[in-house]
């Protein structure tokens, strides 16, 4: 895999139709790492982030710790 390049210039990217989604192909120099984004909407922006995994439990179990509590439901 590439080094990403910090740019910072915008860059043209091209939208595609994927079945019934529309993609981006990202340039190489904006390449995120793993498999996975978060993608929310801020006014006409769209931002894209990497989702963080936990690597071990430690971390995992501080994941679940910023959950609240079940209700009676789950």
């Amino acid at each position: 895999m590439p080094v990403p390049v910090p740019s910072s210039r915008p860059k043209e990217a091209k939208l595609f139709r994927n079945n019934r989604s529309q993609a981006v192909r990202i340039p190489v120099e904006f390449e995120l790492p793993g498999d996975r984004v978060s993608i929310h909407r801020e006014g006409d922006k769209l931002i894209i982030e990497p989702v963080n995994r936990p690597t071990n439990v430690i971390e995992l179990l501080a994941e679940w710790k910023k959950e609240g509590p079940l209700g009676p439901e789950d």
